[in-house]
């Protein structure tokens, strides 16, 4: 039977005193006491703050400072490469804007609207070079959101007439016309000459309009929308002589909204 053989240590050395070895670590006054009392040493850091140059200054506390989209932008900087960057206005160089990405243009949508408010004034042909349809679509949301204050939900009806009406002036226009025209430019049209019957539909919440003053406000607000949509149809498409070919379905297709307002 073999003799047991002596263990040793794997921190310590047999002949060596525990509280020897921790007795000689002398460079830090707070670890040799902690040392002493519970027998365990602690690793002291002199490591400041890595992401601030001066001591004491913290990561998240100075929002970053600078134009990331200018050429000599430092990324390697620590202010304007900090946390606050991610919530910053700025961006990456040559990046677009944000409302460029997502398609909002709001000069466009106000030059577009100032020209159907002004409809005798003569429309450019690259009007609609921008088919955007941001303007469109607000305009339709504060149409049904005008007829629901005066007691009238017809948002079903809203999307059932624009979307056959854009159908059906789509292939009537590219009938008519040799160049023709998309889809999208043709919603844009008809959605930004809807403006004269939003603002009728602003009317019908604080007036009825079952009189001849709501009678005469309607057929103009008809006129209006056919006038500035069918004068920017044969801009596009160059069809200045058949102007009131193009005006009779416009026509057709705001009288429908128009008789939403009415009753």
């Amino acid at each position: 039977m073999s003799s047991a053989q002596p263990v040793h240590s794997v921190l310590f050395d047999n002949g060596q005193d525990t509280n020897q070895y921790y007795g000689q670590q002398q460079t830090n006054a707070a670890a040799t006491a902690t040392a002493g009392t519970d027998g365990l040493q602690f690793y002291s850091s002199s490591y400041g703050d890595q992401y601030s140059s001066t001591p004491g200054a913290n990561y998240y506390s100075s929002p970053p400072t600078g134009d990331m989209r200018s050429s000599n932008y430092d990324y390697t900087s620590g202010a304007p490469g900090s946390f606050w960057s991610a919530f910053g206005t700025g961006g990456f160089a040559d990046e677009p804007p944000l409302l460029e990405e997502l398609g909002l243009n709001f000069g466009h949508i106000k030059t577009k609207s100032l020209a159907v408010l002004n409809p005798f004034r003569t429309v450019p042909h690259t009007i609609m070079d921008d088919t955007d349809l941001a303007g469109p679509l607000l305009f339709i949301f504060l149409f049904g959101t005008f007829l629901l204050l005066s007691r009238k939900a017809h948002f079903g009806y809203i999307y059932g007439v624009g979307v056959l009406g854009v159908v059906s002036i789509y292939l009537i226009l590219n009938l008519m016309s040799e160049n023709g025209i998309d889809w999208s430019r043709t919603a844009s049209v008809l959605g930004y000459c809807l403006l004269p019957m939003v603002m009728l539909s602003g009317f019908s919440v604080v007036l009825k309009l079952d009189n001849i003053i709501g009678s005469i406000l309607t057929v103009i607000s008809i006129l209006w929308c056919t006038y500035s949509s069918s004068g920017m149809f044969t801009s596009v498409l160059h069809l200045n002589e058949q102007r009131l070919l193009v005006a009779y379905p416009v026509g057709l297709f705001y009288a429908c909204f128009a008789l939403m307002t009415f009753f």
